[in-house]
């Protein structure tokens, strides 16, 4: 027997327990007439093996019932799991979709904006393209290095839900394959493109990168967090994000090189995500070839 807040699965098996219970028979002896070892048996009550039509008629032939009613009782209750596992199953992915920023989410026009829970799942399932929110428990993303602005909390929601969107843009992005290599060959052009306005250095380092096999996006923050960038390899390129609601061209700048580090050094290759030591070096790096210049 399985249930949910609304529904009730009742196996095929509850009605041969009452037929047994009404003819004083026991389990074994049925088995013997059915030609099924006990153990079979057990399952077939618990409602642990799938009533076929070949049980069917030998329960019409031992309990004189007919084969038919045990087929639709079958089928009744392979609906009624379903619909039971289907509801907890909901009751589960509205929990994690509460933690998702998903008001902010669809403000950007990231996602349908509902006000339903269960329309959020949906939608939520779509926009990370998985079946079932649970999987997000298994890292989409397992190895994803992020910069978080000083003194902000890390929210993992609001991570993924915002490196999914970096993912999705990425893909619009044709990349020649990934060559680090070139890229650190390409660092003192990429410097001078700093020079640059801001505007037109995000459409120049786009194409410089994507000739590297990286994807760079620019993404708005959709939490309070102060997430200021992430980078992780999706496929056959890098992708990186990076916040561009930030009014300060310096931090801009920084946590452009920070990520950069992060592909420079190999970072997103690490399981389980970048260290503190992987933070604190790509930072050094972002000051060490900034120095001391200065954006306005």
């Amino acid at each position: 027997m399985k249930k949910s807040r609304s529904y009730l699965a009742i196996p095929p098996g509850a009605s041969i327990k009452e037929q047994l219970i009404q003819r004083g028979m026991r389990q074994k002896e049925f088995a013997v007439r059915m030609g099924l070892s006990e153990k079979h048996v057990s399952k077939l009550i618990n409602g642990e093996v799938q009533l076929t039509i070949e049980v069917a008629r030998k329960l019409e032939m031992v309990l004189g019932v007919p084969a038919q009613f045990w087929c639709n009782l079958e089928a009744i209750y392979r609906e009624d799991i379903a619909k039971v596992e289907e509801e907890n199953t909901m009751e589960a992915e509205i929990a994690i979709a509460k933690n998702m920023p998903y008001k902010k989410m669809a403000e950007k026009g990231w996602i349908v904006d509902v006000v339903k829970n269960p329309e959020r799942v949906i939608h939520l399932r779509k926009y990370f393209e998985i079946a079932e929110l649970s999987f997000l428990q298994s890292t989409l993303i397992p190895r994803i290095a992020c910069r978080k602005l000083s003194g902000a909390e890390k929210s993992d929601c609001a991570l993924i839900a915002w490196a999914q969107k970096a993912k999705l843009e990425a893909r619009k992005i044709e990349t020649k394959p990934i060559d680090i290599e070139k890229l650190k060959r390409e660092i003192s052009c990429i410097l001078e493109l700093t020079k640059l306005e801001l505007d037109e250095f995000c459409i120049e380092i786009q194409k410089q990168l994507a000739a590297c096999g990286v994807a760079i996006v620019f993404l708005p923050n959709i939490t309070d967090e102060g997430l200021s960038g992430a980078t992780f390899v999706d496929g056959n390129k890098i992708v990186i994000g990076l916040n561009v609601c930030n009014n300060n061209t310096n931090e801009f700048y920084f946590s452009f090189f920070h990520e950069l580090a992060h592909v420079l050094y190999g970072h997103i290759e690490k399981e389980g995500g970048t260290t503190d030591e992987d933070e604190q070096s790509a930072d050094e790096y972002a000051r060490e070839i900034l120095g001391d210049r200065k954006y306005v």
